[in-house]
């Protein structure tokens, strides 16, 4: 019986004791962050304005205007992008 009073009163005492003090770990967790990117508008292509008569000579200019306008709004896109991934990574 006295080796039951003791081996209790040993596990109490184990219980008791503290670990030492309580260090705070900083942990950094990566959080998702919605991207805030302001509306890029479709602008009216030069295509889409031309008359379904038009002769080759205005849809040929047509083209080469959207051409350039489509790598101006794909400029802007990929800005958007660009940006919205630096605030991500």
């Amino acid at each position: 019986m006295k080796i039951v009073a003791f081996a209790v009163a040993l596990a109490l005492v184990g219980c008791a004791s503290t670990p030492g003090p309580v260090v705070p770990v900083e942990v950094q967790v990566p959080v998702s962050v919605p991207c805030r990117v302001p509306d890029i508008q479709r602008p009216a292509f030069a295509v889409d304005s031309l008359s379904h008569d038009a002769d080759v000579w205005d849809m040929i200019a047509a083209l080469r205007a959207e051409r350039l306008q489509r790598r101006g709004y794909e400029a802007q896109l990929e800005a958007a992008l660009k940006s919205c991934q630096a605030s991500v990574g």
